[in-house]
């Protein structure tokens, strides 16, 4: 399986591939999508819109993953980010992409094993975990996380999908936080 991470920004918007054979990540691509800061918003939209296009040509992803907008502390910076999110997912479902988002604590949590690590420290297991020559940028770093989180969280809703029917069935039950069968 493909996967393709982004890590939405309105003047750098970064993406990350990885390739998933069973438990095995394998980096494939990596970087960023840039706008001009003094274009107009839609002109830097459209930017974003058509590169991440770009990339899904070129790289063709089974799977997409994006890092979810929280509110920071100008609500103005809050908007143009969530329109440049808007822009790259509107790429992804226009590619008919099957879309995950998680926050940057479920992706810092699936790369680094805690929720408030730094983004040197993102860099740093991103690099371990796909066996990279260097550190990538920061923004290629998360995008590549995004995708590390979204290959982790895809075997555990496979897991789930599998137990489901038995849940269903009764057959299996939780016995302080267990599965009993």
């Amino acid at each position: 399986m493909r996967i393709l991470g982004i890590d939405p920004g309105l003047r750098t918007t970064g993406f990350g591939i990885i390739d998933k054979q069973g438990n095995r990540l394998t980096y494939v691509a990596s970087g960023t999508v840039k706008t001009q800061a003094e274009a107009s918003l839609p002109e830097r939209l459209k930017t974003i819109l058509k590169g991440v296009t770009e990339i899904i040509r070129t790289y063709q992803p089974d799977s997409a993953a994006v890092e979810i907008v929280f509110v920071n502390v100008n609500p103005q910076s809050t908007l143009l980010l969530g329109q440049a999110r808007g822009a790259a997912i509107c790429a992804l479902v226009g590619a008919d992409l099957e879309v995950m988002e998680f926050t940057a604590l479920q992706v810092k949590q699936a790369v680094v094993g805690h929720g408030k690590a730094h983004k040197a420290q993102v860099q740093d297991m991103v690099q371990r975990l796909l066996d990279l020559p260097g550190l990538p940028g920061t923004d290629a770093a998360d995008a590549l996380g995004v995708a590390i989180c979204h290959a982790h969280s895809f075997d555990a809703l496979l897991s789930f999908g599998k137990l489901a029917p038995a849940l269903v069935k009764g057959s299996l039950r939780m016995k302080r936080g267990r599965l009993v069968g």
